[in-house]
């Protein structure tokens, strides 16, 4: 067993759902670790039913992790800023940001032991330096800490709200012009796979802002959106919800697409956040991505 600390990047109904998560083991293992007082918080031990709240930190023992787990790989993708402290890179669609249980190759995590010196290690060795996710076909920008100080000045800027996180997506029909959405966010009743806008006591709050940036005569919008809280699949699912899903989107888009593509055409494409030494504002941007600007440039603006 290794002693590990590990962050909460938002608030979890339980324990067993967040250790689970974070050391990248079933929940039944997690449970098990719970229930025999490996995690502990503030010296003393959590209770599986635990609520989790953002920001919040644990210490779990763990068993000695693999020689798999930690596996360096060369996979591209580009580092948009690095210092000591930090590294801001633009994750290409189709790369998963790290591993989850029985699969230990091919992430972000993977390529990020092969590019980078050091990373933190608050959320264990399937997610070193891991402060923030993005989905597997969603690209880019993501920041990852390569010290513990340095992850825990980004996870409270995360649980604080201060790291603002902006995306573009090409979404069906005419989307309002700007508005707001809160919900509450959960597995879907119908699809465990899923993630849907469900009743308060079955999920947790999501808030998301849009701003209509584009409108095509074809029938698509072109909106940036900005993010309050970071739930699972929170963009895709409140665009469905609002009855325009995003073009290319597998899960919860329209099941006939017009365009050849292998995700949906949603982008992160400008990250603002505090450096945690200088304490300096500081905001990167991506350009979208060739296949995203391909189909943009099949379109005639209103």
């Amino acid at each position: 067993m290794a002693g590990k600390t590990v962050s909460a990047e938002h608030a979890y109904p339980r324990a067993d759902v967040f250790v689970a998560e974070a050391l990248g083991i079933s929940r039944s293992a997690a449970k098990k670790l719970l229930d025999e007082g490996h995690v502990t918080r503030g010296g003393e031990p959590v209770k599986a039913a635990h609520p989790v709240r953002a920001g919040e930190l644990f210490e779990a023992e763990v068993p000695t992790p693999r020689e798999a787990d930690l596996t360096p790989q060369d996979i591209p993708f580009e580092i948009v800023y690095e210092d000591e402290d930090i590294a801001v890179v633009n994750k290409p669609q189709g790369l998963t940001v790290h591993a989850g249980a029985g699969n230990y190759t091919g992430t972000l995590v993977n390529a990020l032991l092969y590019r980078l010196h050091s990373l933190s290690s608050i959320n264990g060795v399937v997610r070193p330096g891991i402060v923030h996710r993005i989905d597997k076909d969603t690209s880019g920008l993501l920041v990852v800490a390569k010290n513990d100080a340095a992850h825990r000045s980004l996870a409270d800027q995360i649980a604080k709200k201060t790291c603002a996180r902006e995306y573009l997506a090409l979404c069906e029909g005419r989307f309002p012009a700007s508005g707001r959405l809160e919900t509450y966010i959960g597995r879907s009743p119908s699809d465990r796979k899923k993630m849907a806008v469900v009743p308060k006591e079955k999920g947790r709050y999501a808030a998301t802002n849009w701003q209509a940036e584009c409108y095509y005569r074809e029938g698509y919008t072109l909106v940036r959106f900005a993010l309050e809280t970071g739930r699972t699949h929170q963009i895709r699912v409140h665009c469905r919800h609002l009855g325009h899903p995003i073009v290319g989107d597998p899960v919860y888009g329209s099941k006939k697409q017009r365009f050849r593509l292998n995700g949906q055409l949603l982008h992160a494409f400008r990250l603002t956040l505090t450096h945690p030494r200088t304490g300096g504002r500081m905001t990167f941007e991506a350009p979208l991505p060739a296949y995203f600007t391909d189909v943009l440039h099949t379109l005639t603006e209103e």
